[in-house]
C-alpha cells in the first residue's frame, strides 16, 4: 500500500518539474492534478499488478526517471545514500584509508593512501581482500566490502588478503581513523624554477592545500607554476573561488550565478589577499576537466592571469544547490548557471532543448558568442574553455586500451613488484626489451584477446554476406583479410610497444610509490607538462600568449 513518508518527496520534486511561465494558481492546480493522478496510479498498480511490488523500488524508479529528464547533475539522495554523499563532498570518513576495485574479477585494493591506516600497516596496492572482521567477503561488491572497513575511529577491523607469490593469506588488525583525503594527489619541483601542482578535486579544504603547497614551492625556488587540473571534475564553489583569490587580487570577480530564483543570483568576488598576483602560471586542462575546475581554469583565462594547455574542458556551467527532503534525504538539484568574468557560460549540452527522442543537444555555433579577456583576446560560450595552446590528446591503439581495461597491466605491475622488492630509481626507471618480452609471454599464459574495430567490422561484413547469400563468392577474399588482421594483431604488441611500456611504468611506479612515484616516472614526457615547461622558461612567448588580440 502507499507509503506515507514518500509523499513529502514527491510533492518537492513534482514541484521542482511545475510549468516556469503559468501563474501561481495554474502552478499549483497542476502541481496537485499531477500528484492526485501519480498517487491514484500508484495505489492501483500497488493493489491489482499481478506480482507483489516492492513500493519503495517503485517509486524510486519514478523519482529517477523524472529527475534523469531534466540533466544529469539532479539526483535524489536517500537516507541510506548522505554518508556516501558526505564524503564526496568533505573526503572526511571514518575508515582504514584505502580505495578498492575490482580487477580481473577479484576485489582488490588500488590506492592504500599514503601515511593512513592501511599503508602504515603493509598493505599493499593489488591485495586481494579475502575476509573483513572474519566475515568473508567474496562475492560481495565495492560497496559492501567499503561499508565494512568503514566504521568509527579507534575502532578495530581485521582485514585478510591474498598477496601475489604468497601461499599463505596475510591478516591485519588495523585501527580506523578520520580518513580526510587530499585533494592534490602530487606537487614538486618539476625543473629548478618550475613548480608543478596537480589537484584532483574540489572538496573541503583544496583551496588551503593549494596554498600551502604553492608556498613551500616558492620557497625551495619556483619562480613558476604548473596547476594540473585535467581530469579534475570540481566540486565546492567557494573551494574554486578560494584558488583564484590565491593568484588575483581581493575584490576581483570570480563567478557569478544566474537561475530562475532572483534572490539566489550571486556575484562571487576574491575575498583573500592572494599569495601571488605575478607569478607565470600555466593551468593543464582536459576533456574531463568540469565544473569548479572550468572556474578556475576559466577565471584565471578571463584575466589574462595563466596560460591554458591541453584539450578543450568538458563544459558543465550548471551549479547545484542541495535541497533538505523529509526523512533525512536531500535533493540535489540544478539551480542556476554559472557565469566567469568575462561574462561568457560555458555550458555545452542544452538540456531545456531537447530533440524529439529526448536526447540532449550541444549549443548551437550560431547561438555562440564571443566574449573578450581582460587583454582582449576572443574567447567563445557554449562549449567549455578552449586552449590557449592546444595539445593533441594521444591515439591510443585498440591493444594498450584492451590491457588498460582487462586489469592485466595492474596485475603485472603487482607481479613485477613482488619478484623486484627494491624500489627503483623513479626518475630513470624503464621496462626495457627483454622485460617486455615476459610481459607478453605472460600475458599469453594468461589467454590474453582483444577485438580490433576493423576485425569486428569484418565479421559483420561476413555475417552480412552469409544472410545475403553472397559468402560463397567473397569467401576466398573474405579469408585473406581475415588472415591479414590476425597477423596485424600478433604484432600490435611491439607496433604499440612505446606507449604500453610506458603505462606499465607507470602502473609499477604506483605499486612502489604510489602517486609521488607515479608522478616522478610520468611527469618527464608527459606532452602537456613539456609544453608548460616550455612556455614558462620563455618569458616573452609567455607574455605574447596572454596579449594575443
Amino acid at each position: 500500500m502507499w507509503r506515507r513518508y514518500r509523499w513529502p518527496v514527491l510533492l518537492v520534486l513534482f514541484v521542482a518539474t511545475a510549468f516556469a511561465f503559468r501563474s501561481p494558481a495554474e502552478k499549483y492546480f497542476e502541481v496537485a492534478k499531477s500528484l492526485d493522478i501519480f498517487a491514484t496510479l500508484f495505489k492501483e498498480v500497488n493493489i491489482y499488478y499481478v506480482d507483489e511490488v516492492d513500493p519503495q523500488k517503485l517509486v524510486r524508479k519514478g523519482i529517477d526517471a523524472m529527475l534523469q529528464s531534466l540533466d544529469p547533475y539532479t539526483d535524489y539522495i536517500s537516507e541510506e545514500e548522505m554518508e556516501s554523499f558526505r564524503i564526496t563532498t568533505t573526503g572526511q570518513y571514518g575508515g582504514v584509508g584505502a580505495l578498492i576495485g575490482v580487477v580481473n574479477k577479484k576485489v582488490v585494493v588500488t590506492h592504500p593512501y599514503k601515511n593512513f591506516p592501511a599503508e602504515r600497516n603493509g598493505i599493499h596496492v593489488g591485495d586481494e581482500i579475502i575476509s573483513v572482521n572474519g566475515q568473508n567477503v567474496q562475492g560481495k561488491t565495492t560497496s559492501q566490502i567499503s561499508s565494512l572497513l568503514k566504521g568509527q575511529p579507534k575502532t578495530d577491523v581485521e582485514v585478510r588478503v591474498k598477496r601475489y607469490g604468497q601461499n599463505e593469506e596475510l591478516s591485519f588488525k588495523i585501527k580506523r581513523e578520520k580518513i580526510s583525503v587530499s585533494n592534490i594527489a602530487y606537487y614538486g619541483i618539476v625543473q629548478p624554477d618550475i613548480a608543478y601542482i596537480k589537484l584532483d578535486d574540489f572538496t573541503t579544504g583544496a583551496s588551503r592545500e593549494v596554498a600551502e603547497a604553492l608556498l613551500e614551492l616558492k620557497k625551495k625556488g619556483a619562480k613558476s607554476l604548473i596547476l594540473d587540473l585535467r581530469e579534475n571534475p570540481g566540486g565546492l564553489l567557494h573551494e574554486a573561488i578560494n584558488i583564484v583569490s590565491l593568484f588575483i587580487p581581493k575584490g576581483m570577480e570570480v563567478v557569478s550565478t544566474k537561475g530562475k530564483v532572483a534572490e539566489w543570483n550571486k556575484v562571487y568576488r576574491t575575498l583573500n589577499n592572494p599569495i601571488d598576483t605575478e607569478i607565470p602560471m600555466a593551468v593543464l586542462t582536459s576533456e574531463g576537466s568540469a565544473s569548479a575546475s572550468e572556474i578556475v581554469a576559466g577565471a584565471l583565462q578571463d584575466y589574462d592571469r595563466a596560460v591554458l594547455i591541453g584539450q578543450k574542458t568538458f563544459g558543465k556551467g550548471l551549479v547545484q544547490t542541495t535541497r533538505p527532503l523529509s526523512y533525512n534525504s536531500q535533493l540535489k538539484v540544478t539551480t542556476a548557471k554559472y557565469y566567469i568574468p568575462s561574462g561568457r557560460c560555458i555550458q555545452e549540452l542544452d538540456y531545456t532543448h531537447r530533440k524529439e527522442d529526448g536526447t540532449v543537444v550541444k549549443v548551437a555555433d550560431s547561438l555562440k558568442s564571443e566574449f573578450k579577456t581582460k587583454s582582449g583576446r576572443k574567447v567563445y560560450d557554449g562549449g567549455g574553455l578552449d586552449p590557449d595552446i592546444l595539445v593533441d590528446d594521444e591515439f591510443l591503439g585498440t591493444v594498450t586500451i584492451a590491457l588498460l581495461n582487462s586489469g592485466l597491466i595492474f596485475d603485472y605491475a603487482s607481479k613485477y613488484t613482488v619478484e623486484n622488492p627494491a624500489t627503483p630509481d623513479f626518475k630513470a626507471f624503464h621496462i626495457d626489451d627483454v622485460e617486455y618480452s615476459k610481459f607478453k609471454s605472460w600475458l599469453k599464459e594468461n589467454n590474453f584477446t582483444f577485438t580490433t574495430p576493423l576485425e569486428k567490422s569484418t565479421d559483420d561484413l561476413i555475417e552480412s554476406a552469409k544472410q545475403d547469400r553472397y559468402y560463397s563468392d567473397l569467401q576466398k577474399e573474405l579469408d585473406v583479410v581475415k588472415a591479414k588482421i590476425e597477423n596485424n594483431k600478433v604484432s600490435d604488441l611491439d607496433r604499440f610497444s612505446d606507449q604500453i611500456k610506458r603505462y606499465l611504468e607507470e602502473q609499477i611506479a604506483f605499486h612502489y610509490g604510489l602517486t609521488e612515484g607515479q608522478a616522478q616516472v610520468s611527469l618527464a614526457r608527459d606532452k602537456e607538462v613539456h609544453e608548460a615547461r616550455k612556455v614558462l622558461a620563455d618569458s616573452s612567448s609567455y607574455k605574447k600568449t596572454l596579449v594575443q588580440l
